[in-house]
């Protein structure tokens, strides 16, 4: 089974300013989604307050936890946000961007 690749969607999503180990762990989970792997608790959950198919990444840091919003397409991972997360709550700007991003994602033909 081919890998899928990883899509981003231009402009949109920065990269954040993880340490070398956190870049390294969330390069590694990321591989694993590619590689069709089902990834569950603690590093992963699912999302569907975004969409079918959303899932957050959970990447512990020196001083921040990081999420990585990405979506799971029949053919590719799509990464919808990266941020540090500060609140138990996930704010809703942060929510409605990723719908939007999804959204437009499943628009291309």
């Amino acid at each position: 089974m081919a890998e899928k690749p990883l899509i981003w969607i231009a402009g949109e999503i920065k990269t954040p300013p993880f340490s070398a180990e956190a870049r390294l762990e969330a390069g590694v989970l990321l591989r694993r989604l590619q590689q069709g792997e089902n990834i569950g608790l603690p590093h992963s959950r699912p999302m569907p307050n975004i969409g079918a198919r959303c899932h957050e990444l959970r990447i512990r840091d020196e001083n921040r936890t990081w999420r990585i919003f990405y979506h799971i397409d029949h053919d590719a991972i799509v990464l919808l946000e990266v941020f540090a997360k500060t609140t138990q709550t996930t704010p809703d700007s942060v929510l409605k961007a990723c719908r939007k991003r999804l959204k437009f994602y499943q628009s291309i033909p």
